[in-house]
């Protein structure tokens, strides 16, 4: 600070107070770059800015007097190189700074050491002992800093706080260092591109000092380690886990967080999960849901400890460490164990958690083949469970629809695309300043593809397991929903219904075999009037004809013949009522139908109708032949349906029964008593048709007759009464049928026609092969074979082989006399 006896000597040619230098001394013209702008304190932060203010005042006024009382001042001796006050003030300052001991703060304002460094350096050159002082002075407060650290005793995890403490006292001294020595870095250090800037200078001594430590590296990792096992044992937060941010901030700012804080919590995070994952698994190796479970704790654990003190950059790296460590060896075993028991409990939304578990370590694949396999194995015991073949499609159904469910809602990946616009609406005015448009990320789930694969094959290869049998069911299940109909459902769910039951046709190979059972299924439904809707019907046979199999295209006849025998029974009536015939008493209905488009084979042996029914066929005939003169009628009684009057105690009642029931129910017009042997000469019935018919009319829920004795079974000595207590709450009374059901032999008959088909199919598709190659090997021909009929059936090798030996032995084919397995086609 210029003293007053400077400011009193001065030539007489002086301006006085505005030649004052902007330090100290007087400047040389010329001897440093121009002077730049300097930012200043508050003027009326110290004395110095008032005077400064008075002075200026003056100089705009005129002379200043000033008295000077006392004993007069001396001329200080000048002594040493110039600039030394200025060069002291900025050192002493620094050290100032830099003693952490220090409690008197600095001897001047920070603007008169930011002009007293710009002075050292910009007027007297002495820049680089400036750096020096200042670099000696960071070295020793560093190290009293690393001295204080190593002499610390404070606990493990209570080092850190003292850890902290420091690094923010050094980065706030360190901070105000850089900003009273701009001019020294602006100046000086930019010219000396050699010696580091005061920034790095100070970031290279902690980090060389502090950092490179060893014995203080082992102090922090001792106090991160304790602090993170603490929480991972006791699974709550520590009482001091709110400092750990400031630490990892304190080494983020000096780049050390990395090798010093993330390397370290990745390494022991990974060792500590490899540890604790076997240990879990020997404890629980017995339900690894318990474990998957575990895991899903510890990694939400993990999740929330990380978001709360750790960067977002480090978030997925310790995920994956710890999924990694908990999870790598035990894929197989909880693939195994634990998702066939989620399966089995429903338990979609674990079965989620589990996914995304296996997808962090990159384990789709492994829980794919394991969720494959369980698949395949429970469409495999449903298909093979013969006790509850009636409830096979649904069950199948039911399965599927979980499997679906699971594809689309836990086996997904979230994927978040592209940012979206949330403006609003263009009429709502916006405020200024404002954006009227924000963009957030869009959150998608993203179904895992190869898990609705597995599925298919899954099914398909579980359908294997019981050839014929499931195409079988799903026929006679369409056939059920066909007959109850919607039951109050709408259009949409009762196709969805139906769609469903056909998506499980898609696994079979036995196309042959459903499209038999449905075709047969579909002609008792339309004769018997049994179905809910011919809307539905004819959906049904345009879809199965077009998506398929096109042989479904036999329905539109079968339709054709069903309107062309309403249509003829119309005329029949009107020419009765002109020939003046009267209304009968038995009201005929007759459909004629075209033995080749209904599956229906011509019946060897029928029953004796009454009297008065057979001569209403025979009119009937007479009717038919004279429009139809070529043709030949053949009658089936089997299928027929009769309505009949019965008077009982209770009132009278109108029975709808098959014409079989019907048959017998009229023998006791004339008699109340009849016995087996009676009823089978009357009506010449076959003797198991004759055995169902009394069952359903004597042991049924509905019982029009009385059997005795009393007895599940009808024997030969078996008597039958009419019931005339019958009793029912409603007048029209329908007696189920066993007829109308297929019964066991029905169902043999089935199958052996489907055996005979595919053996003509089998041996035509080998005849139109070889008639095309002329010549084959057996191989070659078994799979041509195999190829050509794959979309009706897929036939066994040992079939093929018996259809090729029998062609050679009806000369269609011959061996080549020197390679058995050529086979030539003989023309």
């Amino acid at each position: 600070m210029t003293d007053v006896f400077t400011l009193l000597s001065l030539p007489k040619t002086s301006k006085a107070f505005n030649a004052l230098p902007a330090v100290g001394a007087s400047e040389r013209e010329g001897s440093a770059s121009p002077l730049h702008k300097v930012p200043r304190l508050d003027r009326d932060s110290d004395s110095a800015s008032a005077s400064r203010s008075r002075a200026g005042a003056a100089d705009a006024g005129g002379r200043i007097t000033i008295k000077i009382s006392g004993t007069p001042i001396k001329p200080p001796t000048v002594t040493g190189r110039p600039g030394d006050k200025d060069f002291a003030l900025v050192t002493r300052s620094v050290r100032a700074l830099l003693d952490k001991q220090n409690k008197d703060g600095l001897p001047v304002a920070y603007e008169y050491i930011y002009r007293a460094c710009r002075s050292a350096v910009d007027v007297y050159n002495r820049g680089e002992g400036l750096y020096e002082n200042v670099k000696l002075e960071l070295e020793k407060c560093v190290g009293s800093l690393a001295k204080e650290l190593l002499q610390n005793t404070a606990g493990k995890v209570e080092w850190l706080l003292d850890f902290n403490e420091i690094c923010a006292w050094f980065d706030k001294q360190t901070a105000i260092l850089q900003s009273v020595l701009t001019y020294l870095d602006r100046v000086y250090l930019v010219r000396k591109k050699d010696s580091p800037s005061i920034k790095r200078l100070v970031f290279n001594l902690f980090a060389e000092r502090i950092f490179e430590n060893s014995s203080i590296v082992e102090r922090l990792h001792a106090g991160i380690k304790a602090w993170l096992e603490w929480e991972r044992k006791d699974r709550t937060a520590h009482k001091l886990r709110q400092h750990i941010p400031a630490l990892v901030r304190h080494l983020s700012n000096h780049r050390q967080y990395t090798p010093i804080f993330e390397d370290f919590v990745l390494d022991i995070t990974k060792t500590y999960y490899e540890a604790e994952s076997t240990e879990r698994t020997e404890a629980l190796r017995g339900d690894a849901r318990d474990f998957l479970k575990h895991c899903e704790a510890r990694c939400r654990e993990e999740d929330q400890r990380a978001k709360a003190v750790l960067p977002e950059s480090s978030l997925h790296e310790i995920l994956k460490t710890t999924d990694k460590a908990l999870l790598t060896g035990r894929l197989d075993w909880l693939a195994k164990d634990a998702l066939g028991r989620l399966m089995n409990d429903k338990a979609a939304q674990k079965l989620g958690i589990m996914y995304r578990l296996f997808a962090r370590v990159e384990g789709q694949k492994v829980l794919c083949a394991a969720f494959k396999l369980h698949v395949q194995n429970t469409v495999k015991d449903i298909v093979k469970n013969q006790e509850r073949d009636e409830e096979m499609v649904q069950r199948l159904l039911d399965f599927k629809a979980f499997c679906d469910r699971l594809c689309t809602e836990a086996f997904v990946d979230i994927v978040k695309e592209g940012p979206r616009d949330t403006s609003k609406p263009a009429a709502a005015p916006a405020k200024r300043g404002s954006s009227s448009t924000s963009t957030e990320p869009i959150t998608m789930k993203v179904p895992n593809k190869d898990f609705s694969y597995a599925v298919i094959d899954a099914f398909a290869l579980g359908f294997k397991a019981r050839r014929n049998k499931p195409a079988e069911m799903i026929a006679k299940y369409l056939d059920r929903a066909m007959r109850k109909g919607q039951k109050g459902k709408r259009d949409e769910e009762f196709q969805a219904e139906l769609d469903a039951a056909l998506g499980l046709y898609r696994f079979t190979d036995d196309k042959d075999v459903f499209r038999t059972f449905y075709h047969r299924a579909l002609a008792k439904r339309l004769l018997l009037e049994r179905s809910a809707s011919d809307d539905f019907e004819k959906a049904m046979l345009k879809r199965l004809k077009e998506e398929y199999d096109p042989e479904f295209s036999m329905g539109d006849h079968m339709f054709n013949d069903l309107a062309l025998s309403r249509d003829l029974m119309r005329e029949y009536n009107e020419q009765r009522t002109r020939l003046g015939y009267g209304e009968a008493m038995q009201k005929l209905s007759v459909m004629v139908l075209q033995r080749s488009f209904w599956p229906f084979a011509a019946r060897k042996h029928d029953v004796d109708l009454p009297p008065t029914m057979q001569d209403e066929l025979t009119k009937y005939m007479t009717f038919y032949k004279s429009k139809h003169s070529g043709r030949k009628l053949d009658w089936d009684h089997a299928l027929g349906t009769a309505t009949i009057k019965a008077r009982f105690t209770n009132g009278g009642k109108e029975l709808s029964v098959s014409l079989y029931q019907g048959i017998v129910l009229l023998l006791f017009n004339e008699s109340t008593e009849l016995s087996f042997k009676e009823i089978q000469e009357q009506t010449r019935m076959d003797d198991a048709e004759l055995r169902r018919t009394l069952q359903s009319l004597a042991l049924g829920k509905k019982r029009v007759l009385r059997k005795a004795p009393m007895g599940k079974e009808v024997d030969d000595d078996d008597v039958f009464h009419f019931n005339a207590d019958f009793t029912d709450p409603r007048y029209q009374v329908h007696i189920n049928s066993i007829q109308v059901k297929e019964t066991a032999e029905e169902n043999r008959r089935t199958q052996t026609a489907i055996e005979g088909d595919r053996k003509h199919a089998l041996d035509a598709a080998i005849v139109r092969v070889m008639k095309a190659r002329k010549e084959l090997h057996y191989e070659q021909l078994k799979a041509a074979t195999i190829d050509a009929v794959k979309d009706h059936f897929v036939p066994e090798v040992s079939v093929i082989k018996q259809r090729i030996a029998s062609l050679v032995e009806q000369e269609y084919l011959r061996r080549d006399e020197d390679d058995m397995n050529l086979y030539i086609y003989v023309a």
